[in-house]
Formats: C-alpha cells, sequence, structure tokens
C-alpha cells in the first residue's frame, strides 16, 4: 500500500515538484485503485490455482518495483499515474495471498485478530507517509522516501511461510465461485465506504496545510491517524474472536460513527482536523479486516476467490472516492468535500446491514 499513501503523504511536495492540484491527486490515487479492483477478480483464482506464496512474492517484487520507479522516474502528472497503475496490481496479489493464508493457516479463535493485524498494514502505511514528510521530504526530498520504501518492501520476502503448498494439490477439486446477490450487495456497502473514507488518508495532508498547518505538522497528523488505524483495526479484529456473529453488524456502527468524524471535518478551524482525522481512521476505514474475517468464515471453501470479490468494492470505492473527491474540492472547496463522503459512508452502513441479512438468508 505504501505507494499510494506515500503519494498521499507527500502530496504537497511532489505536487510542488510534478505541478497538479486535488483534482489531479485524485486522480492519480484512483488509477491506483483501479487498477486494484480490476486486478481483484483475477487475483482471487490465481491464489486458489497457484498457492499464496507463489502470488505473494510476485505482489512484494512488483511493489518494491513500482516504489524504486516512482522515485526515479516520476517526472510529470501522466508518469506518475502511469507507475502507480502498475503499483495497483500488487495490493490485489498481496491482499489476496495474505487472506487465503490466515484463513487456511491460523485457528479460527485468532484469525479475526490476524486479520485486525494484517489489515493494519494499511494504516501503517499511512503512518510510514506521514513521518516521510519531516524525516525525509523536507530534508533530502520526497524521491528518498519512495526509495526507501522500496528498500522495506522486500524485507517480507524472507518472511513468507515456507511451508505454503505452490499449487493445488492433486486431486483436489479446484474451487469455484461466481459472484452472489449478497456478495454484490455487501460489495457495494464496502465500495461506498471505502469511496468516502479513502481521501482521509490521500488528502488530509494537504487539507491541513490549506487550513494553516505546518507541512511537518500536517504531516504528524497524518502519522497521529495511522496510529489510530493501526490500533483500531487490531482491536477491532480482537473483539471479532470473541463474538460468534455480529460482524457486518459491527461494520455498520463504525461506518455510521466514522460518518460523523467526516462530517466534523468540514468544520471551520484547525482543531477539528484530528478529531477528524482519527475518527475517519479508526471508524470509517478500519472494517476491512473485519469484512474479509467475516466472508472467509462464510465462504471458508474459496476464501481468495469470495474476498476477491467483495475487494473489488473495497477498490473501486478506492478509486471513486479520491476522483470524485479532488473534483468536488476543485469545484467548491473541502468542506462539501468532506461531507459528501460522510453521507456515501452513512450509505454505506445502511447497506451492509441489507448485506449482513441477505447473508443470513442464505445460510
Amino acid at each position: 500500500m505504501c505507494p499510494v499513501f506515500l503519494v498521499g503523504g507527500l502530496s504537497v511536495q511532489i505536487g510542488q515538484e510534478l505541478h497538479f492540484t486535488p483534482s489531479g491527486l485524485g486522480l492519480a490515487v484512483a488509477s491506483y485503485f483501479t487498477a486494484s479492483a480490476l486486478a481483484s477478480f483475477w487475483a482471487g483464482r490465481l491464489v486458489e490455482r497457484m498457492g499464496s506464496k507463489f502470488v505473494a512474492k510476485a505482489a512484494i517484487l512488483l511493489a518494491a518495483g513500482s516504489l524504486a520507479a516512482i522515485a526515479v522516474a516520476a517526472r510529470d502528472l501522466t508518469s506518475l499515474t502511469l507507475l502507480l497503475v502498475l503499483a495497483g496490481p500488487a495490493n490485489s496479489l498481496g491482499q489476496l495471498s495474505s487472506n487465503a493464508l490466515l484463513a487456511r493457516k491460523v485457528p479460527p479463535k485468532r484469525r479475526g485478530l490476524m486479520f485486525g493485524v494484517k489489515q493494519a498494514a494499511i494504516p501503517l502505511s499511512t503512518t510510514l507517509a506521514g513521518l516521510a514528510v519531516p524525516i525525509v521530504a523536507l530534508t533530502v526530498g520526497w524521491r528518498w522516501g519512495f526509495g526507501v520504501a522500496a528498500v522495506l518492501a522486500l524485507l517480507a520476502w524472507p518472511v513468507l511461510p515456507r511451508t505454503e503448498e505452490a499449487g493445488p494439490q492433486p486431486g483436489r477439486p479446484k474451487p469455484q465461485l461466481r459472484p452472489n446477490a449478497t456478495l454484490v450487495v455487501i460489495s457495494l456497502a464496502a465500495c461506498l465506504g471505502a469511496t468516502a473514507a479513502n481521501p482521509v488518508g490521500s488528502f488530509i495532508a494537504d487539507y491541513g496545510v490549506s487550513q494553516g498547518m505546518s507541512e511537518s505538522l500536517s504531516g504528524l497528523n497524518l502519522t497521529l491517524g495511522g496510529l489510530a488505524g493501526v490500533a483500531a483495526r487490531t482491536t477491532v479484529g480482537w473483539m471479532a474472536d470473541r463474538r460468534d456473529s455480529g460482524r457486518l453488524v459491527m461494520i455498520a456502527v463504525m461506518l455510521a460513527v466514522g460518518s460523523a468524524g467526516l462530517a466534523l471535518l468540514a468544520a471551520p478551524g484547525v482543531w477539528t482536523i484530528p478529531i477528524g482525522t482519527v475518527a475517519g481512521f479508526a471508524l470509517g476505514w478500519a472494517w476491512p479486516g473485519l469484512l474479509n474475517f467475516a466472508i472467509t468464515l462464510r465462504y471458508s471453501q474459496a476464501p481468495a476467490a469470495a474476498t476477491g470479490i467483495t475487494q473489488i468494492g473495497v477498490y473501486i470505492g478506492g478509486g471513486l472516492g479520491p476522483l470524485a473527491f479532488g473534483a468536488l474540492v476543485d469545484a467548491w472547496g473541502y468542506p462539501v468535500g468532506w461531507l459528501t463522503m460522510a453521507v456515501l459512508m452513512l450509505a454505506g452502513a445502511v447497506l451492509m446491514i441489507v448485506g449482513r441479512r441477505m447473508l443470513l438468508t442464505t445460510t
């Protein structure tokens, strides 16, 4: 996830060199998540056929390569966008290979916690992006941030499990799973939630500076939000292990409360920004691990394929959110953008409840 969130966290410094507006930033981030969405369904099937370790290696190499390429070759908005498109499939491959690995290797009583820890990688990448502003971007330049991240990505290779199968076992039927109405509704709910939540990580640094924060303080605010997201995703996963049901209801509640945090960002003054940032990360954007956990429990015969369907919604929302938000900000300003995202997040909460009811009727 570092390619896209480093672009968001370092958007002020990158924009000064590459000369793009909030709508340009939205286009670049949207391209990344669109590429992730297009790759998601096929990535799930690839994991089921080839094994999670093989696909995870591909994800690591693609992520590291794209980070290094941005550091060296991003010279304008067009080249930056194309390189983020290259990085997008690494997200899908990494997400779905790790989903399958956790579903098959982790005991059910600890699976929620482990999914929470895994999904904490997303706000952790945001935390790194926030720290990169005062430590790297304002000292040696933003390109060094991407170079360092490329090296860090390669450190994931040695810790991959050595016992994961390389492909389907002889004689074992290949899992087949087609999209059904329930998964489509849940995916749409996730799409709305992601559409609303993703601009927080991508735009909050630029928003803070526009409201009068210094570049360093705005980066540290992003770090605060990322740490809140890490804590929330891990805690929510731990709580899910202690429940027998109601995980989708938990997601709906988080989305509903998170929408209030996004609405708070529209209020005037700098003091609302840290509160809205923490609420956005800790509630409005801390549910994807819980969603993966719930779906893999229900579709244990093909966890990567099932979460591949729901992740399409997350990725489409991740693409639509920055694109729409950037256009709204250019046209009417940040307050209108935040209020619009708050409404969409609330709609996602309602639709998640509908999807849960459909899931119960098919159980």
